[in-house]
């Protein structure tokens, strides 16, 4: 396993060492290892039951884990949980909005939450970037699964976040959606931030990877540089270690 170290201009978006958790007596994280430089996108492929939700929800204080070593931008979010949700932005298969608001009124709730300043002009920009403007006054629980997924994914961005996590992004997304999720993470990574998202779709997770990984039964069992694999190489390989077709 190959992990990638930060790129020296500080510490790195995410350090695992040694991560366990385990729900009863079952396991999900099993001694997890990775860094995530800042900067960088990383696609965590795996298959169902391997681990990949629960290590998102750690990642995100929305769930603690059991021994083992974690920084999120230096930050350890057993003790400063608070300042970690400050640096991170959360897509998760919730999107975390309230249904009998709008969406405008998800993102104004947000925004005072996080204190967001210049919060309207914040809110236009990412509806446009979005392309959801026209949806924006009606209540979410009257919008598709796709909508409601870009509106979430504003509320990840409003803050302007260092770090996205986002737990299979792409899923209810059109190819337009998902066209604007691609250069929006992008552009994120260019301007110095990092992105872990977790995937099922192979091709979508390579084109928006700087880093690939595959977790296998709560463990790392592959991690490289995207340039290192090619599409072909990759699915070959992830049916052997995963154990999944694709």
């Amino acid at each position: 396993m190959v992990t990638p170290t930060h790129d020296g201009t500080g510490a790195a978006a995410i350090e695992a060492r040694g991560l366990t958790k385990a729900f009863h007596t079952q396991s999900v994280l099993r001694g997890l290892d990775f860094t995530l430089p800042w900067g960088a996108c990383l696609s965590l492929f795996g298959a169902n039951g391997s681990g990949k939700t629960t290590l998102v929800r750690t990642l995100a204080t929305l769930t603690r884990h059991d021994s083992g070593t974690l920084r999120i931008a230096s930050l350890d979010p057993a003790r400063q949980a608070t300042e970690v949700r400050q640096t991170i932005g959360v897509l998760t298969h919730q999107t975390f909005l309230y249904d009998h608001l709008t969406g405008l009124e998800n993102l104004h709730f947000y925004g005072r939450m996080y204190g967001v300043p210049a919060m309207d002009t914040r809110i236009v920009e990412l509806a446009r970037a979005l392309d959801f403007e026209r949806y924006m006054s009606r209540r979410v629980h009257t919008l598709s699964h796709g909508m409601q997924k870009r509106i979430g994914l504003a509320r990840a961005l409003l803050h302007r976040p260092r770090l996205l996590l986002l737990d299979e992004p792409e899923t209810g997304l059109d190819q337009h959606a998902i066209g604007i999720l691609e250069r929006l993470l992008k552009d994120h990574c260019a301007q110095g931030g990092s992105v872990f998202l977790t995937t099922h779709n192979v091709e979508k997770g390579l084109t928006m990877a700087d880093h690939v990984a595959i977790l296998v039964d709560g463990r790392i069992a592959y991690y490289q540089p995207r340039a290192l694999v090619t599409p072909a190489d990759f699915r070959s390989l992830y049916i052997r270690v995963a154990g999944v077709p694709v």
